[in-house]
């Protein structure tokens, strides 16, 4: 990538159609829109990308993100994960040097953590990706294996991800979740690789610490990759279930007013 001309940045969001713990919810639309606009809609907000482009596995999110004037393409809905769909899309993006990864359940994702993400990988040559962590404060998150915890060191180098909380401090005490700065930090669930090395990735094997935890990144770090992490102070949370899809819908419709 030459330092003449700013890196071609690309955004894919995955979307996949059949999701366990809440249905179809990518098409849900209580707010007016589908979720997946909204979340199109919020990475649309980023100022680095040149693109946003959904990879969809069914014709209904296809005809949906069509239906809004929004770039989609169909991809393999065997797929076996979001990163081999996305990878699929980068594969055509000859023209592309960096690709972000957004969930399509991130609504309220901010256009500033996006560029963020980027900036953070830009600015590390050495690191093939880059992905986001936010403080975690409570201590009922904290111990929720669901919840991602990201350990870095004093440059943004990726030590480890976890759903144990990691650290384990060995005498717990209740200003702990109150430092400054913070000790524990949420991984929030939002990519950039350089194009050639995620195009890698999904050609390398699943490692054990991945098998484990289930969390794609420990392949990375297995493999000796360097992942880098910003810091957002924004709690930035996908929708998981009908609570989570009632909350946000909730959200989204106080501020239409306003908009």
């Amino acid at each position: 990538m030459s330092h003449s001309r700013p890196p071609n940045v690309a955004v894919i969001i995955p979307a996949r159609y059949a999701s366990t713990r809440l249905p179809k919810k990518l098409l849900l639309a209580e707010t007016g829109k589908p979720l997946i606009r909204h979340t199109y809609e919020a990475a649309s907000r980023a100022t680095l990308p040149r693109s946003v482009t959904v990879a969809c596995d069914h014709p209904e999110i296809f005809e949906a993100v069509r239906k809004f004037g929004g770039n989609v393409v169909m991809t393999d809905p065997n797929a076996p994960s979001g990163t081999d769909r996305i990878a699929e899309v980068a594969a055509g993006m000859n023209d592309v040097d960096i690709i972000v990864n957004i969930q399509g359940d991130g609504p309220e994702l901010s256009g500033e953590a996006i560029d963020l993400v980027i900036r953070m990988l830009v600015g590390n040559p050495d690191a093939v990706m880059s992905t986001l962590a936010t403080p975690i404060r409570n201590r009922q998150q904290l111990e929720d294996p669901a919840c991602v915890k990201a350990v870095f060191d004093k440059n943004g180098k990726a030590l480890y991800f976890s759903r144990s909380v990691i650290p384990r401090p060995r005498n717990w005490v209740g200003d702990l979740l109150t430092t400054e700065p913070p000790l524990f930090y949420q991984h929030v669930g939002m990519y950039a690789y350089r194009r050639d090395f995620l195009l890698a990735l999904t050609k390398l094997p699943q490692s054990p610490l991945e098998k484990a935890e289930s969390l794609e990144q420990l392949r990375v770090l297995d493999n000796g990759y360097e992942i880098i992490v910003g810091v957002v102070d924004e709690p930035t949370f996908g929708i998981d279930t009908p609570e989570d899809y009632r909350k946000f819908s909730a959200r989204a419709k106080e501020q239409v007013p306003g908009e």
